[in-house]
């Protein structure tokens, strides 16, 4: 059973999207604050996190970010009435993977949480397949029409980590603390003389391009 955490504190809105996670073979459970929720993660083991930023006391943005100290894993997912480029620039740095703006339309929303749930699924596979291209986390070797792409292992592990969640921007910070720890000063110039090296690495790999967004990171996009 693939168990959903919704977190929203408008009670009409929360029974709704739990009534449609659950009547599509999920196991949705609702609560209507962060306190709530962050009770239910004590004692439940979460797939996915769905979660409003306007909300009492601890607003999605916080909660997100007490989540990420302990689970830089989970999918997680904001539903929001606030529809600005710096509310979704926050949640994509704090560590959010996905963004929806209310009203939102629940078979869409079941369309972004299948998606979530797909890409959670290929870290624990540690196989990645795209075309021609396939990357292998047992093994460490990365391959593209058959001829292996040498690749050093802090290049393996950020290649890895991109495109096991396609389109989701990471942060530089969420990325240098991920591979450099807490030395961001010399980690942020070393981060971009990887990503220089991969693209270089894979420039004759046409499946998927590793992109720049301006002022916040890197993602991986399949073309």
């Amino acid at each position: 059973m693939i168990n959903i955490l919704v977190l929203e504190d408008d009670e009409k809105l929360n029974y709704v999207m739990c009534a449609k996670l659950n009547s599509n073979s999920y196991n949705a459970i609702g609560c209507r604050n962060a306190m709530e929720a962050l009770d239910k993660i004590q004692n439940v083991k979460f797939n996915l996190i769905i979660s409003d930023i306007m909300m009492p006391q601890i607003d999605g943005f916080e909660f997100v970010s007490l989540i990420r100290r302990h689970d830089k894993m989970i999918p997680i997912m904001f539903i929001t009435v606030k529809n600005d480029f710096a509310a979704k620039e926050h949640g994509y740095r704090i560590g959010i993977d996905d963004y929806l703006t209310k009203p939102v339309d629940l078979d869409e929303m079941l369309l972004h949480v299948g998606a979530l749930l797909r890409r959670a699924n290929i870290v624990n596979e540690k196989k990645i397949t795209i075309g021609e291209f396939y990357i292998d986390a047992e093994e460490m070797t990365a391959y593209f029409n058959g001829d292996e792409i040498p690749l050093t292992v802090r290049e393996f592990n950020i290649l890895f980590k991109l495109l096991s969640y396609p389109k989701r921007t990471f942060t530089r910070n969420q990325l240098m603390d991920s591979f450099w720890g807490s030395d961001s000063d010399t980690a942020s110039r070393t981060l971009d003389v990887h990503i220089a090296r991969l693209r270089e690495k894979l420039i004759k790999c046409d499946e998927f391009e590793i992109q720049t967004i301006r002022g916040i990171g890197y993602k991986a996009v399949p073309k």
